[in-house]
């Protein structure tokens, strides 16, 4: 099985404190994953290894196989690696459709001269639209973000971050903030995306996390605690003595 992105045996410390021990994980080409965890367990910092946000005390990180564990956070995205934030890094006096037109941009290196060459200009704005109309929200393209709602803006960054063509997908708590009677459009967004295109959530929504993933990887204090499927984990006793039955994060 090919994987998309994997970690072998990385750890990270600061000082005396560890927060990632021994993580050996793997997500392959078109998974649908869950990353949960109870406050604390270090699922922000494992984001934060993979991204190169921080670079870890000791082990490796491949992506697509290759050895990304000294990169940068840019090359990691150019590499195929891509993101969406616990809260939304939006431009918010920029329309919908401006800011997927930026990362589109960014990707092809045409950003600077984005506003000037009609040629580019057309094909990133034909890119954007296709992006927003897969998400369900093209009808938006002029409206400025701070005007949308909630939930909308989380589906915009979704699709600033599938304007860099990711072949790996972390969503970092997608629903986070989302009115319930709306996390549907965000699953139904999710659920429209490529398959080719291996997608990990880290959420504390346990409906979301059990109508979304394939596997769950359960995080505790830095360490792996068990990994499966659906039924597996909300059948695992030591998941609802650590998470489940003490309530989410």
């Amino acid at each position: 099985m090919t994987m998309a992105i994997q970690t072998k045996g990385v750890c990270m410390s600061f000082g005396a404190l560890t927060v990632a021990e021994d993580i050996n994980f793997e997500l392959p080409v078109g998974a649908r994953h869950a990353l949960i965890g109870p406050n604390g367990a270090g699922k922000t910092t494992f984001v934060n290894l993979l991204t190169g946000r921080l670079t870890p005390t000791s082990g490796s990180v491949l992506l697509g196989g290759v050895d990304v564990t000294q990169m940068s956070q840019a090359e990691r995205v150019k590499q195929g690696l891509g993101r969406t934030f616990q809260i939304n890094t939006l431009f918010n006096k920029m329309s919908v459709l401006d800011n997927v037109c930026l990362s589109i941009a960014e990707r092809e290196n045409v950003s600077n001269q984005f506003w000037s060459t009609a040629a580019s200009q057309k094909r990133i704005i034909e890119e954007s639209l296709e992006l927003l109309n897969l998400l369900g929200i093209s009808g938006d393209a002029k409206v400025f973000t701070k005007d949308l709602p909630y939930g909308k803006q989380r589906l915009v960054e979704m699709a600033i971050a599938l304007g860099l063509k990711p072949k790996v997908l972390l969503l970092d708590e997608p629903a986070a903030g989302v009115p319930s009677v709306e996390s549907h459009r965000i699953l139904q967004a999710i659920d429209s995306l490529p398959s080719e295109i291996a997608i990990m959530i880290i959420e504390h929504d346990m409906d979301l996390v059990f109508k979304f993933a394939k596997k769950i990887t359960v995080l505790v204090q830095g360490k792996v605690l068990c990994e499966g499927t659906p039924d597996e984990i909300a059948n695992d006793r030591r998941v609802h003595q650590v998470y489940l039955g003490e309530g989410h994060e």
